[in-house]
């Protein structure tokens, strides 16, 4: 079974990932990406271009042309979660930590409450309430 690069932040992402994006390529790599992770596999966490990015506009030469705030958002989900860039873990233990120690504990907002997606998390928020 494959091993995933995951950005600490794309833990939020992928748990209120709905199919959109910023284009069919990157929506599609998303989906699947997300599927795949259905499987448990292990995955290592990462703070730099992950398996999401390599579809993503705003990624260029192996870098986020955004990366001053993703690298944020990355130290500020590693630092909750308790781990560093390079863990490896099985994906549903990881997905926990995301789970128990930002999205139940309200500190989503505290990481990445500027990005330009907020919107999709805030309404599927309110869609679960």
């Amino acid at each position: 079974m494959k091993e995933y690069r995951i950005r600490a932040h794309h833990g939020m992402c992928l748990a209120f990932f709905i199919g959109k994006g910023y284009n069919r390529d990157f929506t599609e790599n998303m989906s699947k990406i997300k599927e795949e992770l259905k499987r448990n596999p292990k995955v290592c966490i990462a703070d730099n271009a992950d398996d999401i990015c390599a579809y993503c506009p705003n990624h260029s030469s192996g870098m986020c042309i955004s990366r001053d705030k993703t690298d944020e958002y990355d130290q500020k989900a590693l630092a909750l979660c308790g781990l560093k860039a390079g863990t490896e873990m099985e994906w549903g233990e990881f997905e926990q930590l995301i789970k128990s120690r930002i999205l139940d504990a309200g500190k989503r907002k505290e990481i990445c409450g500027d990005c330009q997606w907020d919107f999709l998390c805030y309404s599927n928020i309110l869609t679960d309430a």
